[in-house]
């Protein structure tokens, strides 16, 4: 982790939109996958591993690492653009996702052979409860490595979530650190229709949780809520993410329609052309 400074967050917004191209390649290149999401989560993404993370490339079981946990797996083409950026694996190999016997699947899994994955992702909600056991492992080690779990908001609709938060909180997790990626939409349709979750930060914070609130495509803040999160001591803190999903291309922002979808031939010359004039 480093102090930052206008010239640095101008570097990590150019990682985060190299990351945005990746991902649109990649699933160009799949014919399949979940864009939405992955290009809403591209600044979290940055921020962990370009300044929050400690992590390294070139031993990914470094054993003081910190876990990044994946919850929400569907959106695996912004974990593989961001795993490739920082150097684990080349970048040519993104354009094997989702093919056969590539490392890179629909989902993570840590028996694909991909470095850098820590949980096979999949069936939703399951996340949170590995993240509080790895983080609850890590203190009754005495280790100062830390978990950061990345869920989407959809995904607070399944129960097991809420038995996970409530475990943290009672067992003082402070080592612990979960992202909602908040951008009001899933594959149905608004959450809010599909079923209600507000109010959020309330609820969290009930369930005894340090709750931080900040704009998810905003470098320096969240950066900042990072860095307020590592303050908190006795217990678990969660940061909601504002987010807009399709983030960097205006024609898709916050279209549910495009949780699951892929640009076709003739538009991903110009989704490209929209991140690259993107701020």
């Amino acid at each position: 982790m480093v102090t930052i400074n206008g010239s640095q967050t101008a570097t990590l917004k150019a990682t985060a939109k190299e990351i945005r191209r990746q991902i649109v390649v990649s699933l160009a290149a799949a014919g399949s996958g979940h864009l939405g999401g992955s290009l809403g989560l591209a600044d979290v993404f940055t921020v962990l591993y370009f300044n929050q993370l400690y992590h390294d490339p070139e031993t990914p079981l470094w054993p003081s690492r910190d876990r990044l946990i994946l919850s929400i797996g569907h959106v695996a083409p912004v974990f593989y653009a961001t795993l490739a950026e920082a150097g684990y694996f080349p970048k040519e190999e993104l354009t094997t996702l989702r093919k056969l016997g590539s490392r890179l699947q629909g989902h993570p899994g840590r028996d694909h052979g991909l470095p850098g994955i820590e949980l096979s992702a999949g069936s939703l909600g399951q996340g949170l409860s590995v993240a509080v056991g790895m983080a609850l492992a890590a203190k009754m080690d005495k280790q100062e490595w830390k978990v950061y779990s990345i869920h989407g908001d959809g995904e607070l609709q399944e129960g097991s979530i809420w038995e996970a938060a409530m475990s943290a909180s009672h067992h003082k997790i402070d080592n612990l650190v979960a992202i909602i990626d908040r951008n009001h939409v899933q594959i149905d349709g608004q959450v809010s229709d599909v079923m209600e979750i507000e109010p959020l930060a309330e609820k969290w914070n009930a369930f005894g949780w340090q709750v931080f609130e900040c704009n998810g495509n905003d470098i320096d803040q969240l950066i900042e809520a990072f860095e307020e999160a590592g303050k908190i001591v006795d217990k678990p803190s969660v940061i909601i993410a504002n987010t807009l999903m399709g983030k960097g291309i205006k024609s898709i922002e916050n279209d549910y329609r495009w949780h699951g979808k892929v640009p076709s031939p003739d538009q991903v010359e110009d989704f490209l052309k929209q991140i690259e004039k993107g701020s």
